[in-house]
């Protein structure tokens, strides 16, 4: 695996993101500012709830650019023999395929799929990231997911 092919992966998963969000608060506003949207009685609320929806997809979008910055730094952060916050790491469990987790600063769950390999990204407070901090190669780690345990085993970091 090619961690700066991941990493471009992730650059362009941010970016749609990011469109999206930009696109989702314009239409928001738009409906917002729409004359339609003008309250005709007392209890109309059209507009109101119009008003609080583009005031939620607004956040989206400075969420998207903060994961975006946060990102950028982590990105440059130098391969170590330990997981840490922008480390790449192969997971392996018995008689099933490797799985793939990027240890990101944000946007957890985010998934990008390279060369037949998905790679999902964690964060230091998710389950899995708390689980994969620190560890290093051929260190085991014990995940409790709906009362199963589930065990792997770390085979790579990049």
């Amino acid at each position: 695996m090619n961690k700066s092919h991941v990493i471009e992966h992730l650059k362009f998963a941010l970016e749609t993101q990011l469109n999206n969000a930009k696109q989702a608060a314009q239409a928001a506003h738009d409906a917002a500012t729409h004359e339609e949207s003008v309250a005709e009685t007392q209890y109309d609320t059209l507009g109101l709830e119009a008003a609080y929806l583009a005031q939620g997809q607004a956040e989206r979008v400075n969420d998207c650019y903060s994961s975006i910055k946060q990102f950028e730094s982590c990105f440059k952060e130098p391969c170590s023999n330990k997981v840490t916050v922008g480390s790449l790491v192969c997971l392996e469990q018995d008689h099933a395929p490797h799985k793939w987790f990027f240890l990101g600063p944000a946007s957890g769950g985010l998934s990008v799929q390279v060369k037949n390999n998905t790679i999902h990204v964690v964060t230091p407070s998710a389950p899995m990231g708390i689980a994969l901090l620190n560890k290093m190669q051929d260190d085991e780690i014990t995940l409790t997911l709906a009362g199963v345990a589930q065990h792997y085993i770390v085979d790579t970091i990049l």
